[in-house]
């Protein structure tokens, strides 16, 4: 059942052997990262101290390696950047990264550490009476371990008594396997705390949305580049995504509003809510005992992203500025670090307030602005290009767009309130990519004419028209090779000049695969999610895999009897639909399975034969016929689809 499930947290991060060099900075690109570093701000030092303040130790060996001794991470893959910034890199990005690149265990407050540099994301560990309260478990299950057996070796050895996660994104909870069990868990020994609809909106996004959000975030995290001055720096947040195992252990104990605390292992926790921000469902946590704010994702070293370009539910950009406000209210005076589960903490009271007060205000400058030039009647491109910062806002660095950006988080606000429709009919019935690229092409004089075109915007570097031009050759005529070359090279260089890692992460995975072709993202780890998630919403996504046009009038019930996990379900299908029902044992059910789930859903989802089931011990019964038509309408959907080429 591994094959339908690329998700954004399986990806791979080992690179791919690039067949075609990449090319050198054009004079344009290196005109244009010159003019950025002409007008950065000035750097007073102080991320950097913040970002190695309290370093305890890191890894000997900076390769983390899973059970079969295969490499999954590589702690100085970013040691390259140092110095002055290459003609390939923004100059802003490079500076970014400089500090990203540190990695170990460092002391936040007493009691209190991180692991940082060991996926994209941060392990916030706190020292209870007798165990580990872990938030945020990184991405993969060998990273996280490792974490956890540097702080033991470090601080002295600990169990976990309970992980925390801050929100539904699985960079913050696919290692859970790597610092507890599920038998652990099962056995009370271990608490998983999470905000309220955690489980409803990690399956959501990793699992229902999963084949399609999982292709476009290779492009957003730069799966296949390799980390260097003409590949990957980073993801803006972060490094890249660490290769390994991930996994999802359902909370048992959720948070459901502002002010909730638990006691655990003698520590106070007090939480605060902040769903429709970076996730759907997600919180922040204050260590009152030991003054100190774990912002989670609400707060980073990085502008975030309203609309993240892997795909998402648009966020609230109002509620977000709002939350931050609260934060202040809540927790700054009682604050004297403040740390996310990304990038570098923040020191005293003073820093810790207007680090926050700044962020409240970017987001709300945002959201207000691009109110108020959409009730002017400016479309969602229009306002992207007119939207800029204030000084006093620009010239901090952790409002900068090395993630997102004010130009596709406007977007995303336009798209929040009105969704894709500008109003204007001529963009409400457009033809389809492939039809509107032969009509242009035509149009301009030809492919001949295009190219021609094309050349010339290159040569005075104008990139973004280039692209335009190109881009409709391509879809017109895919075969076009010196199109596609040059369209290549077009995205290659506004990759150099993005200040933000995943713009540049986007254009240089675009150029990669018109020069290369698409190469296969590693999908094998998958399983543990996959065990994890609850049965009803797997079903769920189940009926998202049926075909209609294959279905056709097929009417029939499905009696399901999970016999491992005690649970019953039913199936209706009909009006090309498949429709499920948790706790229901239909004795009349056209169909009736029994047997344990993994049987189940290996026929339901991934496409295990009917004889190799049964042979197993799977029981079916009734309406064969009709349930070989059911399994014929279900697809697996492809891991892999065309971006950049039709």
């Amino acid at each position: 059942m591994r094959k339908f499930l690329l998700t954004t947290l399986l990806l791979a991060s080992s690179a791919h052997a690039q067949t075609v060099a990449p090319k050198p900075a054009s004079s344009a690109t290196i005109a244009a990262n010159a003019a950025v570093k002409a007008e950065l701000p000035a750097d007073s030092g102080k991320d950097a101290e913040f970002s190695r303040r309290g370093f305890v130790a890191t890894l000997k060996d900076p390769i983390i390696r899973d059970a079969k001794g295969n490499p999954t991470w590589n702690l100085n893959a970013y040691d390259f950047a140092k110095g002055d910034a290459p003609a390939t890199v923004n100059p802003s990005l490079w500076r970014h990264m400089s500090i990203l690149k540190d990695h170990g265990l460092y002391k936040l407050n007493e009691g209190i550490w991180q692991i940082r540099g060991f996926d994209v994301s941060n392990m916030t560990l706190i020292a209870g009476k007798t165990g580990w309260i872990i938030i945020d478990p990184l991405t993969r299950k060998e990273s996280a371990a490792a974490g956890l057996k540097l702080a033991n070796e470090q601080l002295g050895a600990r169990p976990v008594v309970a992980v925390i996660y801050t929100h539904s994104h699985s960079d913050h909870f696919g290692g859970a396997l790597g610092v507890t069990s599920r038998e652990e868990v099962a056995a009370g020994k271990v608490a998983i705390i999470a905000p309220e609809h955690f489980t409803q909106e990690a399956v959501s996004e990793n699992v229902m949305a999963g084949p399609a959000m999982g292709r476009r975030a290779a492009y957003q995290f730069g799966i296949g580049q390799n980390p260097g001055p003409q590949g990957s720096i980073g993801s803006g947040i972060g490094r890249g995504i660490a290769g390994g195992e991930s996994g999802l252990i359902v909370p048992g104990n959720l948070v459901l509003k502002t002010g909730d605390t638990r006691l655990v292992d003698g520590v106070t926790l007090e939480f605060q809510m902040v769903p429709e921000t970076e996730a759907p469902a997600e919180l922040n946590v204050m260590l009152p005992e030991r003054n100190t704010l774990v912002i989670g994702e609400l707060a980073t070293c990085s502008q975030h992203n309203i609309l993240t370009p892997r795909g998402a539910l648009v966020r609230n950009a109002l509620r977000w500025s709002g939350y931050l406000g609260e934060a202040i209210r809540l927790y700054a005076d009682r604050s004297d670090v403040v740390a996310s589960s990304h990038c570098w903490p923040h020191f005293g009271k003073d820093e810790v307030k207007h680090f926050l007060s700044v962020q409240r205000d970017n987001y709300k400058f945002l959201h207000d602005q691009t109110i108020r030039l959409m009730n002017k009647g400016e479309t969602a491109p229009e306002i992207a290009e007119a939207i800029k910062p204030p000084k006093s806002l620009s010239d901090e660095w952790y409002t900068r767009g090395y993630y997102g950006t004010y130009s596709h988080n406007s977007k995303a606000i336009y798209q929040r309130y009105l969704g894709w429709y500008d109003a204007n009919p001529a963009n409400l019935h457009q033809h389809v990519p492939t039809e509107r690229g032969k009509r242009y092409v035509a149009a301009i004089g030809g492919a001949k004419r295009v190219l021609t075109l094309a050349r010339t915007a290159m040569a005075k570097g104008d990139y973004r028209w280039s692209s335009e031009l190109l881009n409709q050759l391509v879809f017109a005529e895919p075969a076009n090779a010196a199109a596609k070359q040059l369209l290549a090279d077009s995205f290659e260089q506004q990759g150099y000049q993005a200040e933000s890692a995943i713009w540049r992460n986007m254009f240089l995975s675009g150029a990669y695969e018109l020069r290369n072709g698409i190469k296969p993202v590693d999908v094998s780890q998958t399983g543990n999610l996959i065990t994890g998630v609850p049965t009803e919403m797997l079903l769920q996504t189940l009926g998202t895999r049926v075909d209609p046009a294959k279905l056709g009038s097929l009417r029939t019930t499905l009696a399901v009897n999970v016999t491992d996990r005690k649970e019953e379900a039913l199936l209706t299908v009909g009006n090309g639909t498949l429709f499920s029902e948790m706790g229901i044992e239909d004795s009349n059910a056209a169909i009736r399975l029994s047997g344990p789930r993994p049987l189940l859903l290996g026929v339901l989802l991934a496409g295990m034969p009917i004889a190799q089931a049964e042979a197993a011990g799977l029981k079916i019964d009734g309406d064969r016929a009709a349930f070989a038509a059911l399994l014929a309408a279900i697809e697996t959907p492809p891991t892999i689809f065309n971006i950049v080429t039709p």
